[in-house]
C-alpha cells in the first residue's frame, strides 16, 4: 500500500498517526509511505527518528487577529500547490489525515485530485479541520462513539484511538527501575510531556500531605519545570522525574492515574484500565479535554477534577477515595473494559484496506 498520512501539532495526532502507519508495515511490510507535516512543529522532530520520508508545508492556525489570518490564507494558497505536487509525485493509494491544521490542504489537495482520502477523529468533540474535511473524505474513522453523530453516519466507523492497541503491546517498565517499591501502590501524576504549570505549582504546594501515606507518587513535572521543582523538600514516598521515556510500559504497573485528558492519553488508560484522575488542559481548543473526560466520567471510569477547582486537599482526598476503596477500584476497572476498543489499530487497517480495494 502507498500511503501518505498528515497529523501535526501535537503528540495527540502524531502518535496515532505513527500507530496506523506501524500497523499498515505490519500487515504489508512493503508498504511506502509520505508523512506531510508542518514546518515548525512537533512533527518534524518525531517524525524523522523513525524513518519516515518526511515533507513540510507552512502551515498555520487561524487567529482571532486580522493580519495574521492574512499570512495564514496566503500560505494556505501555496501550501495547496505544493500539496497537490506532492500527492502527484508520490501517487498514493490512500491519504490519511490524523488531526491539526496541516491536515485541512493535504485531504482537500487529495480529495481534488481523485485521491481516496480518510480522517481519524481522535477527541469527543471534532475539530475545525476534521469538521471541514468530513465532506472531502471517503472513510472518517473516530475514537469515540459519541462522536458519530458529529459526522455523515453512512461513511463513518467506530474504530477506537489507535494508541490504545499500541499501549497493549508496549513491554512492561519495572517500578523497580524509578527507585520504587514493589509491594506499595503506586500513584502516577503526569500533566503531559511539557507538564502544567498551573498544576506544577498547585503539586509542589500540596505535597507535603502524601507524607506518611501507605502508597508512593511518582511526579512527572515535564522537562521545563523540573530543574526548580526538584530543589523543594518532598516526602519520601514522592518521587520526582522530568519525563519518562516509554512512560506507557510504567504504566502497566500503575494502581492509580493523575492525568490531562487528552485522547491519546485517555485510549491508553482505558486499554490498560487504569483507574484516574482526569484534570483536563482548560487551554485547548473547544475545551475537547474536558468533552473528552466526560466520556470517561459518564460511564463512571473516571474521576474528573475541573483545573479551577484544584484547591486544598481536593487531589489527595479523590486519591484516597478511589486508591482505599477496593470497590470503586474494581468498578472502574470493569466500566473502562466496557469502552475498550483492543484492536483499534487493526480495525483502521482494515478499513483502509476496503476503501482502497473498492473501485
Amino acid at each position: 500500500m502507498r500511503v501518505i498520512i498528515s497529523a501535526g501539532g501535537t503528540g495527540g495526532h502524531i502518535y496515532p498517526a505513527l500507530a496506523i502507519l506501524d500497523k499498515i508495515k505490519e500487515m504489508e511490510p512493503n508498504s511506502e509511505f509520505l508523512y506531510i507535516g508542518t514546518h515548525n512543529r512537533m512533527e518534524n522532530d518525531i517524525v524523522p527518528k523513525y524513518g519516515i520520508p518526511f515533507e513540510t508545508i507552512e502551515i498555520y492556525g487561524f487567529s482571532k487577529k486580522v493580519l495574521k489570518n492574512i499570512r495564514t490564507l496566503k500560505c494556505l494558497v501555496k501550501s495547496y500547490g505544493r500539496c497537490k505536487k506532492l500527492i502527484r509525485d508520490f501517487k498514493p493509494d490512500v491519504v490519511i489525515g490524523v488531526g491539526g491544521y496541516v491536515t485541512a490542504p493535504v485531504i482537500y489537495s487529495a480529495k481534488k485530485l481523485g485521491f481516496k482520502t480518510v480522517i481519524h477523529e481522535q477527541n469527543s468533540l471534532p475539530g475545525k479541520s476534521n469538521q471541514f474535511l468530513s465532506k472531502y473524505s471517503d472513510l472518517i474513522c473516530v475514537s469515540f462513539k459519541s462522536t458519530i453523530k458529529h459526522f455523515p453516519g453512512y461513511k463513518t466507523v467506530f474504530t477506537g484511538n489507535p494508541c490504545s492497541e499500541a499501549a497493549l503491546s508496549k513491554p512492561e517498565v519495572k517500578k523497580s527501575v524509578f527507585g520504587l517499591s514493589g509491594s506499595k501502590k503506586l500513584v502516577l501524576i503526569v500533566m503531559g510531556s511539557l507538564g502544567s504549570s498551573r498544576v506544577n505549582d498547585y503539586l509542589v504546594s500540596t505535597m507535603s500531605l502524601f507524607n506518611g501515606k501507605d502508597y508512593e507518587v511518582l511526579f512527572v513535572t515535564g522537562a521545563n519545570s523540573y530543574e526548580s521543582i526538584s530543589s523543594s523538600k518532598f516526602p519520601s514516598n514522592v518521587f520526582v522525574v522530568p519525563y519518562i521515556e516509554g512512560m506507557t510500559g510504567l504504566m502497566k504497573n500503575v494502581d492509580l492515574i493523575v492525568s490531562r485528558a487528552g485522547a491519546s492519553t485517555l485510549s491508553e488508560i482505558i486499554a490498560l484500565r487504569i483507574p484516574s484522575i482526569l484534570i483536563p488542559s482548560p487551554y485547548v481548543a473547544n475545551n475537547h479535554q474536558y468533552k473528552n473526560a466526560l466520556d470517561l466520567v459518564g460511564s463512571n471510569a473516571s474521576v474528573m477534577i475541573e483545573e479551577k477547582d484544584l484547591c486544598g486537599d481536593i487531589l489527595v482526598r479523590r486519591i484516597d477515595e478511589i486508591l482505599f476503596d477496593d470497590k470503586k477500584m474494581r468498578d472502574m476497572k470493569k466500566n473502562l473494559k466496557s469502552l475498550m476498543v483492543s484492536n483499534s489499530a487493526s480495525l483502521i487497517y482494515d478499513s483502509l484496506r476496503e476503501l482502497v480495494d473498492r473501485k
